[in-house]
């Protein structure tokens, strides 16, 4: 055995992460049946995520570049960068949790156990490196965030939410097991590196070969509610409880990117040597993705700016449509589009979770989710999510100089220097779209006159710190971007293995 390569014994070394989210699993659930304050699992379980990316953190350098288990998992770069934002999701979904008053509702040992267990599951997802432990890590998270979103037993509309979100995730599950199965009878393995050796040496361009490839994106395309595999996304944002739609929309997502790009980089094309990728197989997916970034951003914004009520419905719309231009990254095929869907990634979190958090904290004082209930935000004891609303809503449009422009200027600079000229004006198309949506809310929040049953809205400071820290963060990478695109840069790279 190589000696990067590393047994099942000797990985435990380097699964510390894992490990002690694995551990507080357990915990959490003992626990839950001991103590009668339930209120302190969410700090317990707040602590065990920072503890695990702390760990990540110290990964970095010589811990990098290794399989682990026999080379299902790999160690590298790339992984360290999901990992570290994967990790950073679940603290702000927890950190939200323990200011959400649906949550509070709930049984809190099991619904942290059952998150942190969703974590777990993202961060294998980040560094799978065979089809199994793919399938496998895909199907974790899954079975967790079917549960996670309807978890608010109180709510009708949850239930409905969850049961909708189970019967799409089987088909798509499915289908991509499907495409695996074939993709394993092609190539005789289930390992990546062994699959991109097999089809290096087919240049046939087979049937086959484009079949299995379709089907396993589905699965892809549902984790990421790509067109058309989105139709779960928008009633399950709308029924689950707050937290778990923002996990769903930006820890899930990613987690989903993550998978999608070490098969797509690791799998079916091969570096040529100069910063690009070339395809293997004979078979053009470029394309395909290509179209399903045009279907998905053009969808998600249309279907957004189809009078969407429910601000949470909204944001569901929203987060398609940013699947299609994060969909870009890949048609080009070299680092400059992997390094600009990584940045955005990053600056996709820190926005999008903004303003879940602003949803959040209206619900909470308003019970409410309906646009309806901006109206006159500012002037209601709300000036500060307002502000911060308005922010980031900016920001997602991809105005400057806030951070979701940066994002898109890597992602539009990449595709124009690989003459995709017409990707490039759909791309703008879309994000000239976007603005009247997101502007609907900000004139909602300060132009219209409250009608007098909507209430004053006020922050705690515990979402209010979590408030600043998102809305600092998206002026700050408008402004100061270098050291974020800088490690994008270093994590767009694979470990061969």
């Amino acid at each position: 055995m190589d000696a990067f390569d590393l047994s099942n014994t000797a990985s435990l070394a380097w699964s510390g992460p894992e490990l002690l989210l694995g551990g507080a699993v357990v915990a959490l659930i003992l626990l839950d049946l001991l103590v009668t304050r339930k209120e302190w699992l969410g700090e317990l379980a707040l602590v065990v995520v920072a503890a695990a990316v702390f760990l990540i953190g110290r990964t970095a350098g010589d811990g990098l570049g290794r399989t682990l288990f026999e080379r299902s998992v790999v160690l590298d770069e790339f992984a360290l960068f999901f990992k570290l934002l994967l990790g950073l999701s679940a603290f702000a979904t927890v950190w939200m949790s323990i200011g959400s008053r649906e949550v509070r509702r709930t049984s809190l040992g099991e619904y942290y156990a059952i998150l942190l267990a969703a974590t777990l599951a993202m961060l294998f997802m980040a560094s799978a490196n065979n089809l199994l432990m793919a399938y496998l890590a895909l199907e974790f998270l899954s079975l967790c965030s079917y549960v996670l979103s309807g978890y608010a037993r109180h709510s009708r509309r949850g239930g409905e939410a969850a049961l909708k979100y189970l019967i799409y995730g089987g088909v798509a599950s499915g289908t991509m097991i499907y495409g695996m199965s074939w993709l394993y009878g092609l190539a005789g393995s289930l390992d990546f590196g062994a699959i991109q050796q097999a089809m290096a040496q087919d240049g046939g361009g087979s049937l086959a070969l484009y079949v299995a490839l379709v089907f396993t994106l589905v699965g892809f395309g549902y984790k990421i509610s790509a067109f058309p595999m989105h139709m779960w996304a928008p009633d399950v944002y709308q029924g689950a409880p707050i937290p778990v739609a923002a996990f769903l929309a930006v820890g899930s997502k990613a987690a989903g990117f993550g998978l999608m790009l070490r098969f797509l980089f690791t799998a079916m094309t091969r570096s040529d040597g100069v910063g690009g990728f070339e395809l293997l197989g004979g078979v053009a997916w470029d394309d395909l993705i290509l179209g399903l970034s045009v279907a998905t951003m053009t969808f998600g914004n249309l279907a957004a700016l189809n009078q969407q009520d429910n601000v949470k419905r909204l944001l569901a719309y929203s987060s398609i449509a940013h699947a299609g231009y994060l969909l870009m990254g890949i048609v080009v095929l070299n680092g400059d589009g992997l390094r600009a869907m990584l940045f955005y990634l990053a600056v996709y979190y820190v926005m999008n979770l903004g303003a879940f958090l602003v949803v959040m904290i209206v619900a909470n004082s308003t019970g409410r989710e309906d646009l309806a209930a901006y109206r006159g935000l500012a002037w209601r004891g709300g000036a500060v999510p307002a502000v911060a609303m308005a922010i980031f809503m900016f920001s997602l449009t991809g105005l400057p100089p806030l951070a979701g422009f940066i994002g898109k200027f890597y992602l539009f600079a990449a595709i124009i220097r690989q003459q995709l000229y017409l990707l490039a004006v759909v791309g703008v198309l879309n994000s000239v779209l976007s603005l009247f949506y997101y502007a609907r809310i900000v004139k909602t929040m300060f132009l219209e006159q409250p009608a007098g049953g909507e209430g004053v809205v006020e922050t705690d400071w515990h979402n209010g710190v979590l408030l600043g820290l998102l809305t600092v963060a998206t002026l700050v990478f408008g402004l100061w971007w270098g050291p974020l695109i800088a490690f994008a840069d270093r994590s767009a790279r694979f470990f061969p293995g």
